[in-house]
């Protein structure tokens, strides 16, 4: 038993980041995670539109998946920049969307930093404008992808975990793990694992099991918000704040912060969306 439990502490000094490595090239397994979190979303969504009668094509559902992806990147990245490290990045403009390191030479560094928040922001307002575009109402829309995407969460938190990165706060808990990245190398909480399980399993069967209950177009976006930014504001307790933050208000973090947003909007909107229903429902 203790030399499962050494076995599972270590585990993360075992992983490698890479899947394939030729000369300066490296294929990480988190790019290839970010596919997968794209391919189980897309096989959902089309799973519900031939299962559940939702009026869209599946030229209309790929050329979405153009403009999520786009949100999905240039929002994280941008996100990350304004909501952790904006004094770097204000010093450091190139390094935002170029790989490199322009400030001692010329050398390839590769971009870390995606701030899921700041994708949803832009994956929001760039679903809206593809909305508009198409002539499609946005809440029912909204409402078709909701319970597909958490799934997608579990791929990318498994992605951070191989990483070694965005680990828990040091404990004493038997399943803690020692993280290579970890400069004081304690035994920390698998936090990457947590928010796969809570936000990826658990959001998703929870909101699948549902999705045929919402009472009014928009309330399935609204529950998701809502139930996404509550688990991620409870992990963030045992979640190690970003070293170049740390706490930003008294005991809580950036992300719990954003998260707390998040479910406000996501209650105020339900409020709006429910009131608007009833009138609707009323006039006729």
């Amino acid at each position: 038993m203790q030399n499962f439990i050494l076995a599972w502490r270590h585990l993360p000094s075992h992983l490698s980041p890479n899947l394939l490595e030729i000369g300066s090239f490296q294929l990480r397994y988190y790019s290839l995670m970010y596919l997968a979190a794209f391919a189980c979303t897309y096989f959902l969504v089309m799973y519900r539109i031939r299962r559940e009668r939702y009026p869209y094509t599946m030229d209309q559902i790929q050329d979405y998946f153009v403009w999520a992806i786009l949100g999905v990147i240039l929002g994280g990245r941008l996100g990350y920049v304004f909501f952790y490290n904006l004094a770097y990045y204000l010093d450091h403009p190139l390094e935002i969307l170029f790989p490199f390191e322009f400030s001692n030479g010329f050398r390839f560094i590769g971009i870390s930093g995606m701030s899921y928040h700041g994708g949803a922001i832009a994956v929001l307002v760039f679903s809206v404008m593809f909305c508009r575009r198409r002539n499609i109402d946005f809440w029912r829309f909204a409402d078709l992808f909701c319970p597909a995407i958490p799934l997608g969460y579990t791929f990318g938190r498994i992605g951070n975990f191989i990483n070694g990165e965005l680990y828990g706060r040091a404990t004493t808990v038997a399943w803690g793990m020692v993280f290579p990245l970890d400069p004081l190398h304690l035994l920390r909480h698998p936090s990457q694992l947590y928010e796969a399980f809570f936000e990826g399993v658990v959001l998703f069967t929870v909101l699948w099991m549902i999705r045929r209950k919402s009472p009014f177009d928009g309330a399935l976006f609204a529950w998701y918000m809502i139930g996404y930014g509550a688990i991620r504001f409870f992990i963030e307790f045992f979640r190690e704040p970003d070293v170049q933050l740390g706490f930003v208000l008294g005991p809580f973090s950036m992300g719990q912060l954003l998260c707390f947003l998040m479910i406000a909007a996501g209650a105020l909107m339900y409020i709006i969306r429910r009131s608007a229903t009833s009138k609707s429902q009323g006039e006729n």
